[in-house]
């Protein structure tokens, strides 16, 4: 046994109180000091946790940026989602690789450097981009991927890839970033100027039961996508029997084509942060976790410091601006690169240290949540609404949005158009103004809420952003006239074949054979009948998967099948004889015929 891992190992334990809830912390925190966490590593973790061995083997096996086997001292991670790749990102994969000798998936002989695809970073307005190690590379070409490979084999310092800073917080000392906001509209409510400490004020002055009050009459409805009004979630769970709660704040954007809740965090994390406090008090939680992605790692640093100045200001820590009774403080859980962990239930099961899997329902998380006490779970942006309406009043924050959907929406905006970036616009705005502020006039496809949203077609571009219309979580990807979109319907479903827990079978298998038929059809090799097939596998998977993945996940067949029908029309021709190929000999003999160098003389035809 290595006497430097076993010390290791026992200090960060230590550190973290031998907490077996804190197993993501612990386990991060080895792979950073020693680029894996091997078997000896997890049993000494188990040991010290008093877990079994297995616990710790399914957290790492489950995290994508956790490892039990060795990987370069750097790590260079290519963001391949569809935005990426429309910029060119399999071009600058291609260029690493080639500089570095290797093939993606692969380490350098020397051990020294790794290079991977991973899904979407957060930077689809400033695509291609890339994470080495935890630090953002942005607007790569294949000339920039050569002289990062060229740099880092000198000093194998991310850090100093980095030469120029972005703009506003990016370029703080304690981020130093060459990520951009791109805030392409700062809207009346989340981008206003912050008052520090005024709306936690203002809430103290009331009870917790009129804070509650005064959320409800705003009719705010969580800003991550399914709307649930965030008054009655604070509600059920403050009348949840239990003695301690707590508030989660989801800052795990996955979704591909989704930035905003970066360029919030970055440039008013004080509004997040007000708004868990407000709703720590209303609700009765002594405890709140910001749930931060791993790939905004590099923002950590900074978050941790924004919070220390409100514990010194009193915002934070105990009797809370003088308050006698309340007691709320926050604390910064590092994800580790899944994307289910954006479902609550899954960030709930990654909060209490173990594998991102969704957990049944009911009970709810409002019932029983994190360590089995009653738990809020508000995404970034909703928590920043929150904190406007006790500065301004429900009244103001109705003045903005439509009748079934109150205040503003930050949208984050991509592809095929001359300014992508975030978008704060009132909810009630047509998909066509929307693309004319993005300069997307001639879109020939929106994808409207990530993979698991809806491809629009331009005859719907006159409908509005709201809940009871076009409902989004945030994300819109703008897609030219020169685009496939079975093509991006297929990289889709290889986003959820990816990110699926893998828990349950509609949700497992059931994206594997929807990709496969597409698969066919894209081929030319599909009949009519591959269309019903689509749509009753589809609807089957949506409505037998267990968690919210599985039952989105065949929305990129199932919206295209309604709204882009004659494209697969198209494709799809009744076999002449009756019978249709479902067997490519060429295709099957291809490595074959790789391996032995020369073409098979029985199937030449």
């Amino acid at each position: 046994m290595s006497e430097n891992l076993g010390a290791a190992v026992k200090e960060i334990c230590r550190a973290h109180g031998h907490d077996r809830t804190r197993l993501m912390d612990i386990v991060r925190a080895v792979q950073e000091q020693f680029g894996c966490v091997s078997g000896e590593a997890m049993e000494l973790i188990a040991k010290a946790v008093s877990v079994h061995r297995v616990e710790v083997d399914s957290v790492v096996s489950f995290y994508a940026f956790l490892s039990d086997r060795p990987k370069g001292k750097v790590v260079i991670r290519v963001c391949d989602d569809i935005i990426n790749r429309m910029h060119g990102a399999d071009r600058v994969a291609q260029a690493f690789a080639d500089e570095l000798g290797i093939e993606v998936g692969q380490t350098t002989p020397d051990g020294t450097i790794t290079l991977e695809y991973t899904p979407c970073i957060g930077m689809c307005d400033q695509a291609p981009a890339a994470l080495v190690n935890d630090v953002v590379v942005t607007d790569l070409h294949r000339t920039t991927a050569r002289q990062i490979v060229q740099e880092l084999r000198r000093h194998l310092d991310p850090r100093r890839l980095v030469r120029k800073l972005g703009d506003g917080n990016n370029a703080h000392e304690l981020v130093q970033a060459m990520v951009v906001n791109n805030i392409r509209k700062p809207g009346p409510v989340i981008f206003s100027p912050v008052n520090r400490g005024e709306a936690i004020k203002k809430a103290l002055a009331m009870s917790p039961v009129e804070v509650i009050r005064a959320v409800k009459t705003s009719r705010l409805r969580g800003r991550g996508g399914a709307g649930f009004p965030t008054g009655m979630k604070w509600e059920f769970t403050r009348g949840a029997p239990g003695t301690k709660r707590c508030v989660i704040c989801n800052a795990d954007e996955g979704e591909p084509g989704t930035f905003k809740d970066r360029v919030i965090l970055t440039e008013r994390p004080d509004r997040v942060f007000a708004g868990m406090t407000i709703a720590g008090y209303a609700i009765g939680a002594d405890e709140g976790i910001l749930y931060l992605r791993g790939e905004y790692a590099y923002l950590r640093a900074f978050l941790e410091d924004v919070l220390q100045k409100r514990r010194d200001e009193n915002l934070l820590g105990n009797k809370i601006c003088g308050k006698e009774d309340f007691n709320f403080d926050i604390r910064i859980q590092m994800g580790a690169g899944a994307y289910i962990c954006g479902e609550e239930t899954a960030l709930i099961s990654s909060c209490e240290g173990l594998r991102g899997d969704p957990k049944n329902r009911p009970p709810f998380p409002a019932q029983k949540g994190y360590l089995e006490h009653p738990t809020v779970v508000n995404n970034v942006e909703t928590l920043g609404c929150v904190t406007k309406i006790l500065e301004d009043g429900p009244a103001t924050f109705n003045e903005y949005g439509s009748e079934g959907s109150s205040g503003t929406k930050l949208l984050s905006i991509s592809g095929d158009c001359r300014s992508p970036g975030v978008f704060e616009v009132p909810f009630g705005i047509t998909l066509n103004e929307v693309l004319r502020l993005a300069g997307a006039g001639d879109a020939y496809a929106v994808q409207v809420g990530g993979p698991s949203g809806q491809m629009v077609s331009r005859d719907e571009f006159g409908r509005s952003i709201c809940y009871d219309d076009l409902a989004t979580g945030g994300s819109l990807m703008v897609f030219g006239l020169d685009r496939n979109v079975l093509e991006i319907a297929d990289a889709f479903l290889d986003f959820f074949i990816e990110e699926s827990c893998g828990y349950c079978t509609p949700c497992r298998v059931g994206n594997v054979l929807l990709k496969e038929r597409l698969g066919k059809i894209l081929a030319g090799k599909g009949e009519p009948s591959d269309l019903k097939y689509l749509q009753e596998l589809g609807e089957t998977v949506k409505l037998m998967s267990r968690c919210g993945l599985g039952q989105t996940s065949a929305n990129p067949i199932l919206t295209t099948l309604k709204n882009f029908r004659s494209v697969y029309d198209a494709l799809v021709k009744e076999a002449t004889d009756g019978l249709q190929p479902s067997f490519d000999i060429h295709a099957a003999m291809s490595e074959s015929e790789k391996i032995t160098g020369r073409k098979s003389v029985h199937f030449l035809a």
